[in-house]
């Protein structure tokens, strides 16, 4: 059994991780706002322009309080990991991720641990989106942005049943997060959405946590314009990853030849169909009947298993949480490098 299962949840060493990159203004209300039920606080600075790090040294007493340097800026996901390397090498068991922008209430911190300690959930995060009376505080772009990228992640992580994808509140099991490939997840902007793609494919446990998103005069160091095409090929290449493992490397059951007989009887379908169409065109007559039901049965029948596929996709959403039945002895993460230009 778990250690964290092992023994009273007040013995539980809970980590705060705090990613530093341009918030000195708001980082130390941040740490100041978090309760007692954290052990242990780790800030790290990204290479900040404005020394965030050196500003809670000097500023704070908190003796929860460790500050860590990136000699490069490793961007929101690199950051977060040295935070996790940390707090794992200093034997602590859940690690929930703050920003340090203020913009999410550290208030809520038990609420993310909640069922991870319960045995629900290997990994919690989030949700912006789930009252939907609070979601007009949110900018135009972002509501937008984010409603686009949370149906994109529905299809490259395989998790059907979450939302608001790019929330960067979280919280996962040290023990999970032993296990995940670390040097092959991304460093930036899209760090929350590969999270979630490889926890897809540990068949990891991922829970909402209703919350609401402050905006103030913080800064956001993401645009929503200049990632989304980004991000909409990144899930793509995921979503291929995903199908790719789950359907026919680690398993083959009946929704993979749904998928492979349901896309070569579409794309037969939609070929044939455009050539016989473009063909008539040009000769300016009409097509046979036979000929439009041998384009129209194969995309028809293509369509339904592609949508058979999709309900058992929608339905294989895990849900026994995994950090029970992993290995005591986890390998020890590497710390992330900076990737090559």
């Amino acid at each position: 059994m778990d250690p964290v299962f092992q023994t009273p949840p007040e013995t539980v060493k809970i980590a705060a991780v705090i990613p530093a990159y341009k918030v000195k203004a708001q980082v130390l209300d941040v740490i100041r706002r978090l309760g007692p039920e954290v052990d242990a606080i780790y800030v790290v600075d990204d290479a900040c322009p404005q020394a965030s790090g050196h500003h809670v040294q000097q500023n704070c007493s908190d003796p929860r309080v460790k500050v860590i340097f990136n000699p490069q800026n490793l961007g929101v996901g690199g950051a977060t990991m040295s935070g996790y390397q940390a707090a794992i090498d200093d034997g602590c068991h859940i690690l929930v991720k703050v920003d340090g922008d203020g913009q999410m209430a550290p208030e809520l911190l038990p609420q993310f641990v909640a069922p991870i300690l319960e045995g629900l959930a290997d990994y919690t995060k989030g949700n912006r989106f789930y009252d939907l009376t609070n979601i007009g505080r949110m900018p135009g772009i972002r509501l937008l942005g984010n409603a686009l990228l949370s149906f994109m992640s529905k299809f490259s992580t395989g998790y059907w049943d979450i939302f608001d994808p790019t929330n960067g509140y979280t919280a996962i099991h040290a023990r999970v997060a032993s296990h995940l490939p670390f040097d092959k997840i991304s460093q930036r902007y899209f760090f929350e959405s590969d999270m979630l793609f490889r926890l897809n494919i540990m068949r990891c446990v991922v829970m909402d946590i209703p919350m609401d998103a402050h905006y103030a005069d913080e800064v956001s160091n993401l645009r929503i314009r200049s990632i989304l095409g980004e991000f909409m090929l990144k899930h793509l290449r995921n979503f291929g990853k995903r199908i790719f493992y789950n359907y026919f490397l680690r398993d083959l059951s009946a929704a993979s030849f749904h998928l492979l007989l349901g896309t070569c009887l579409t794309v037969f379908g939609l070929l044939f169909g455009a050539y016989q169409w473009t063909l008539s065109a040009s000769m300016q007559v009409v097509s046979s009947a036979g000929t439009v039901m041998l384009a129209a049965l194969p995309l028809l029948l293509g369509l339904q298993l592609l949508l058979a596929f999709i309900s058992h996709d929608t339905q294989s959403v895990p849900r026994l949480p995994i950090h029970k039945r992993l290995y005591r002895s986890a390998p020890t993460l590497r710390q992330p490098e900076r990737p090559s230009p």
